[in-house]
């Protein structure tokens, strides 16, 4: 698929989202907000399912994982303890002929070989880092886009030949730029009635450092053993400079996150099993795991705390792109917050009758990233019946049947009513009499529901009703009496 066309795919996704209910921009009839959302019917809907699939397969169908919810300020000593407010920063830099401010990682770097005097360029990527798109300028094309990055040239061959040559700005292409300059992505906020620098807090940025600082509230409470692991669902934010590719990166979003305490010479076991589970959780909300892959990170993207870090990536229209982290951070995180608070957050073995420093296995997923990922793997485009489908599993689907009367007449809306009403008390439906009844397929198909009842002449005649299965298109006759258990056994 071409650029053009995976863009256009985005497109569709974003204006699906918003004609069904979905996604909408925040604050749209000002103006809109940048990089914020508002989620509307079907999408907290959606929302919940992934939230609730979530914390069973992490909490609730586990014996060694609990819960917690923490607070979104916190006291500011916490985010100098982890780090946040010294390292968690970006540079920007602002170019001076169109005054585009961007991140100096995101500008198009240009290089070129001393040796041969070939020049090329890397735009939207990042030296050593993640390997992204890459554009040559001159008549060459590399095979090997990999050796940019491994100091080898790919016309000569030569190795350590290639220096950087300038960075340019990515929307005009000037290399005529700033100084860098350090931008702390954590929104500031005051505490209290006085707005100096002593009642200073921040909105979290991520939600682990509530775990980190209960951990001893939260093992006491649970009587805790070793392994055990904290979960935890909650709103974070982050001033973000590039924000991009809709709910992929906003400011205000929602993580999902487990910290898994073990020994520190068996993090490295756990770390292996805890990518394999995640991996699998997303196949089993319905991902295709050919849109899936894993990535370990190289040793310069590791964080310095970080003994290993892999990523659940997904096949985004707009490219492969982290959906998910899992990393083995050591002891770092309790030993800080040890370090800096003077307070015990170590574990007591009572078998070796010693106390230890937990190491954490980390798993970070966003559910709005989860959402994107869900949407984009379901959307489809069948021609052969000119309508667009959402294929979401039936677990995920915000709404699981539609009941209709084929006509308003004839007492159909009235038997159509009564199955609504047995219906809705056990599961998302939704009634629908508006329009010809191709049309009102063509809805349900659009807002991902996987089944539809429609009652008609026969059903008046022997209590019988169609239900159609929304990707094969399927139809099939039961009685209504059995309506319930029938889409409950085709979900499950």
């Amino acid at each position: 698929m071409s650029r053009n066309q995976n863009r256009s795919k985005m497109d569709k996704i974003v204006s699906l989202a918003k004609r069904r209910g979905y996604i909408f921009q925040s604050s749209e009839i000002y103006g809109g907000l940048s990089s914020c959302y508002d989620y509307g019917p079907l999408g907290v809907e959606l929302r919940k399912n992934i939230k609730e699939t979530w914390w069973n397969d992490i909490v609730t169908s586990r014996e060694n994982v609990v819960g917690m919810d923490s607070s979104i300020l916190m006291h500011p000593k916490v985010w100098e303890a982890s780090g946040h407010v010294e390292n968690f920063t970006d540079p920007l830099v602002d170019c001076k002929q169109c005054k585009n401010r961007f991140r100096l990682d995101k500008g198009v770097h240009k290089f070129k070989c001393t040796n041969c005097n070939m020049k090329f360029h890397i735009k939207e990527g990042q030296i050593g880092g993640r390997k992204k798109y890459r554009e040559c300028f001159d008549d060459l094309t590399a095979s090997e886009p990999e050796s940019y990055v491994n100091s080898t040239c790919p016309r000569c061959g030569k190795e350590e030949s290639i220096i950087l040559d300038k960075v340019a700005c990515p929307k005009c292409g000037a290399a005529d730029l700033t100084d860098p300059k350090q931008f702390n992505l954590m929104f500031k906020t005051h505490y209290g009635a006085s707005e100096d620098s002593a009642h200073r807090i921040y909105l979290r940025p991520e939600t682990a450092q509530g775990i980190f600082v209960n951990f001893a509230n939260v093992s006491n409470a649970a009587r805790a053993k070793l392994p055990f692991g904290i979960a935890q669902i909650g709103k974070a934010f982050r001033n973000e400079v590039t924000t991009r590719n809709f709910i992929f990166r906003s400011r205000e979003f929602e993580q999902m996150e487990l910290e898994f305490f073990v020994r520190p010479d068996a993090s490295e076991k756990w770390h292996k099993e805890w990518i394999e589970s995640r991996l699998e959780w997303y196949k089993k909300i319905g991902i295709n795991e050919k849109n899936l892959q894993l990535r370990e990170h190289g040793s310069d993207e590791l964080a310095h705390y970080a003994k290993a870090c892999v990523d659940v990536e997904y096949k985004f229209p707009f490219g492969w792109a982290e959906l998910e982290g899992i990393a083995d951070r050591q002891t770092y995180d309790l030993q800080q917050h040890i370090d800096h608070s003077g307070n015990k957050l170590t574990y007591y073995d009572q078998e070796q009758e010693e106390h230890i420093v937990p190491a954490v296995v980390e798993s970070s997923a966003g559910v709005d990233r989860t959402m994107l990922t869900v949407l984009a793997d379901a959307y489809w485009e069948d021609e052969a019946n000119d309508r667009v489908v959402l294929s979401l599993s039936p677990q995920m689907a915000p709404i699981k049947a539609a009941v209709f009367p084929l006509v308003n007449r004839e007492k159909m809306p009235e038997v159509a009513r009564d199955i609504f009403e047995d219906l809705k008390g056990h599961l998302p439906v939704e009634y629908d009499d508006s329009g010809s009844i191709g049309r009102r397929y063509r809805r349900q198909d659009e807002a991902g529901t996987p089944f539809c009842i429609t009652v008609d002449s026969q059903t008046l005649e022997d209590g019988t009703v169609t239900i159609r299965e929304r990707d094969s298109l399927e139809q099939v006759r039961i009685n209504k009496e059995h309506a319930l258990q029938e889409i409950r056994d085709r979900i499950n």
